[in-house]
Parts: structure tokens; sequence; C-alpha cells
């Protein structure tokens, strides 16, 4: 499934349901070491995604730990992204050459859970928007999926800019038809290829039950 958002030199692993046979590295294992087994079995099955997308590479397994806001530390030469939600979890990787940044999201297709939710994540011109969509791509949960479309924002700009980027940051306009979605930051963004990161493009996927949301960040305009 996650081949439909992320293209070459992007390499990605994905699993629908847990492995009880993914080996973790030793540090890797102490991160979880008091985590409930539901949350052990998660964390396993994303870094058994994380090690085979580094294997698309032709990079041996690494321990990918947690760093700043929980953020994955990525071998040297690498960057990329990790998700999970229930029943999924997958990870995307890329050489840092190419590609400067990566941001993955997936979540349930279905409805945010309160409409107070809706404020906080969507501007104004996004709820209406997403209005205008309603009525667009039966099945399509386009509130959860705007959420989803700004958590892969994030994901791309946090390693690149070291810090917060909040929900009302970015105004995130979806194609509904191309599976597209672009992100423009209305805060100054980080320096990218020898100029500020103004706007994020992202691809879309419902299918499965699931939402997918990806962004990948050129390291400069015509490397990907």
């Amino acid at each position: 499934m996650i081949e439909a958002v992320l293209r070459p030199p992007v390499q990605a692993a994905e699993a629908f349901a847990d492995d009880p046979a993914v080996v973790l590295f030793p540090s890797e294992l102490a991160v979880v070491a008091t985590a409930s087994q539901r949350r052990r079995r998660e964390f396993a099955t994303a870094r058994g995604c994380a090690h085979a997308a580094l294997a698309g590479l032709g990079l041996p397994p690494a321990a990918i730990l947690p760093g700043r806001r929980g953020a994955p530390i990525w071998p040297e030469g690498v960057v990329g992204s990790i998700t999970h939600c229930s029943g999924y979890r997958a990870a995307a990787v890329a050489p840092a050459g190419q590609v400067a940044a990566v941001g993955l999201d997936a979540e349930p297709n279905r409805p945010l859970r309160t409409d107070g939710m809706l404020d906080v994540i969507a501007r104004e011109q996004e709820r209406a928007r997403l209005a205008e969509l309603a009525g667009q791509g039966p099945g399509v949960c386009w509130d959860k999926l705007l959420f989803s479309a700004k958590e892969a924002v994030y994901k791309a700009w946090y390693p690149l800019a070291g810090r917060w980027l909040g929900f009302q940051s970015a105004d995130v306009v979806f194609d509904p038809d191309g599976g597209t979605f672009t992100a423009r930051l209305l805060v100054p963004g980080p320096p990218v290829g020898g100029s500020p990161l103004t706007t994020l493009s992202g691809r879309w996927l419902a299918d499965r039950g699931l939402l997918v949301a990806a962004v990948v960040i050129p390291a400069w305009p015509s490397a990907v």
C-alpha cells in the first residue's frame, strides 16, 4: 500500500499486524523495557519496518532510537520517518544526499473524535475546504486526513527546523482526484537547497480502512 505514496529514492516497509519474530537491538529493547506488552509489540514491528527499509537502501540494520520529541535517530547519511496506528506500522527512509526529510503518518479512516478537535487543527479556510470535499472521495474522512497530513508535515519539518510547528502554522490543500496535497508554511521555514522552505508537497491514500499521508522534501529542487 505504501508504494502508492512513496517513490524512489525513498524506500519503505509496512506491516498490517505485529510480527513476533522481529529481533531488536539491545538498545532498542531498553527503550520499551518497562512499557506495556502492546506497546512493545507495536514498537518492535515499527522498528522491524525501519530495519527492512534500511535494507532497501542497501544498508545493514541499525538501532533506531528516539531522540528529541521522540523523533527517530537515523544512521548518518539517512533521513526517514516512522508511523504506527491501530492495524498498521510503517517506516520510510531515503539517502540524505537526495532527500532532505521524509514525513510519514497513518491514521484509522474514522472521523476526529470531537468537533472541537477540528477547530484545533484546521484554519478557517481549511474548514471551508473540508466542507466542499465532504461529497467527494466516498469513504474518506477528510477531517482525519487533514490531521494526518499535518502530522506528516510536522515529521518532515522537525528534523530540519529543530522546533515545533503548530497545526495552525501550515495551510493544507488537498487534490481529491490526484491523491496529493500541498502545505503552505505560515511561519519562516528552514533553509533547504539554499532557499527557505515555504511549501511542502505530499501524497495521500485511503485504503484498507486507513489513511496514509507522506511528505518528501528534496535536498534540492531537482533531486527527487
